[in-house]
């Protein structure tokens, strides 16, 4: 494994670093806004801002470590800059994460801890898999979703490019949601969502469109 970088120094990048570490990675240091240059966040330094992702693409590997911020675009904006100056993106599992020999984990992609990837889940790039979120059986979850902590997403679902499930939400057994999709914490998804918007509730209602 190559030494990392980190791209974003919020609070997501603190359970990106115990993860990172507790997988062996070696952190050379962080990226992140120019107010924040030579700062510290937990033991590693702000080394810089994403205008210099190039310097270290030749013998590092790259994390976005920006959480999801309203919507997944600055992440992608991200991803697709360091793809652009010929930087490789790690997948970072937790050591304490269960992931099945059979799943399939795209780059970019972290998986913090306790959590659960069983038999044919498909993860795609960019991903946010946080502490005790389960991914069961045949599910696919497109690239740069955040799936919030102790999220259920269960057999046979197909979750869409940048859609965010908070915390403790339940999909039920081969549900369908449509790409860019906020579904708040604590929702119950039993039917599928087939228009874009912000929805919550247990059965879930849509509350806003996008």
């Amino acid at each position: 494994m190559r030494p990392l970088i980190l791209i974003g120094g919020g609070g997501h990048c603190k359970s990106v670093i115990d993860a990172a570490e507790s997988a062996g990675f070696i952190i050379k240091g962080i990226l992140d806004l120019p107010d924040h240059v030579g700062e510290m966040l937990l033991n590693y330094q702000v080394i810089g801002t994403d205008d210099d992702i190039s310097q270290y693409t030749s013998d590092h590997d790259f994390v976005v470590t920006l959480g999801f911020i309203k919507d997944a675009s600055s992440r992608i904006r991200l991803h697709q800059k360091i793809e652009e100056v010929g930087g490789h993106l790690a997948t970072v599992i937790a050591s304490t994460a269960h992931i099945s020999k059979y799943a399939h984990i795209g780059e970019g992609t972290v998986v913090l801890h306790q959590s659960s990837i069983n038999a044919n889940a498909e993860i795609g790039k960019g991903c946010i898999i946080n502490t005790f979120a389960n991914i069961e059986h045949d599910a696919v979850v497109d690239d740069y979703c955040h799936i919030s902590t102790g999220v259920m997403v269960n057999g046979g679902c197909k979750v869409g490019k940048a859609t965010f499930l908070g915390s403790q939400s339940v999909v039920v057994n081969g549900i369908s949601i449509v790409p860019d999709c906020i579904i708040a914490a604590g929702s119950m998804i039993r039917k599928d969502i087939l228009q874009k918007g912000v929805y919550s509730g247990n059965p879930v209602l849509l509350r806003t469109k996008l």
